[in-house]
């Protein structure tokens, strides 16, 4: 696929998308959006195993594009259906069954946050940080916020981030739960590693991790709990399931341990 406004490439089973507006600190605009609905459209067709999500420069993302948005002067209806389209490419990003990482670094700020909160890991770098101000430039969140960022720190948080622009970054940013991954080095590095793990994975078992928990998070516990037994059933069952158990059997795989 060819793209404006990001970039792809693989390295083995992994592909690294990298969001490429670095003179905007890869601001999030109309024609991005729009790129990310597609290429999430098409990567669970695809024989990519797993994802990185960066941003080229020093900065993941700042969020909306502010400038475009000033300059279309947008009715509501017209910026209604655009955080539509930010939906659209966040859920088909969080549902695809493909793990994202996200390697952070600077700001993940607004949109930027809405963005990697969408991803099934986070990492951030010691100059990663985390905002929210939408407050202090008369907006509300439209890109799924109040339903993944308020699930990562709770409501309570998020409102404090919005009417306050507190920002969050290093161990606090990890206690919080904005990222599950704080490194001294790269961001993008361990990110690397953590991708290149998850695609050691059985496809079908990762499939089942980065869309079905998602799915029954918005069930009730009785529906999640149907949903969880047939999802298992088949999951489990599968030909490299049979497999890995007949190596834990007979004690030629890898146990789990601490380092």
């Amino acid at each position: 696929m060819e793209f404006s406004n990001l970039a792809f490439r693989r390295d083995g089973d992994v592909g690294i998308l990298s969001l490429n507006r670095p003179t905007k600190r890869n601001a999030l605009n109309a024609a991005t959006i729009e790129e990310l609905i597609d290429f999430f459209t098409v990567l669970p067709r695809s024989n990519v195993r797993a994802i990185v999500l960066r941003g080229e420069g020093d900065h993941f993302s700042a969020g909306l594009d502010l400038v475009e948005h000033h300059k279309e002067d947008r009715r509501p209806e017209e910026f209604m259906h655009l955080c539509l389209r930010w939906h659209e490419a966040f859920n088909k990003m969080e549902y695809s069954g493909i793990p994202v990482i996200a390697a952070l670094t600077g700001a993940v700020v607004g949109g930027g946050l809405e963005l990697a909160s969408a991803a099934h890991i986070r990492v951030a770098d010691s100059k990663t940080y985390f905002a929210l101000p939408e407050g202090q430039r008369g907006l509300f969140t439209g890109g799924g916020a109040t339903i993944r960022v308020a699930d990562l720190v709770g409501k309570a948080r998020m409102i404090d981030m919005m009417l306050t622009g507190r920002i969050y970054k290093g161990r606090e940013a990890v206690e919080v739960g904005l990222c599950q991954y704080l490194v001294e080095g790269s961001s993008e590095d361990k990110a690397m590693e953590l991708a290149r793990a998850a695609a050691e994975n059985p496809p079908l078992s990762n499939f089942a991790i980065c869309s079905a928990i998602s799915h029954m998070q918005n069930m009730s516990a009785l529906d999640a709990s149907y949903a969880e037994a047939v999802v298992a059933g088949i999951v489990n069952t599968q030909p490299a399931s049979r497999e890995r158990l007949e190596a834990f059997a007979n004690k030629s795989a890898a146990r789990v341990r601490p380092k």
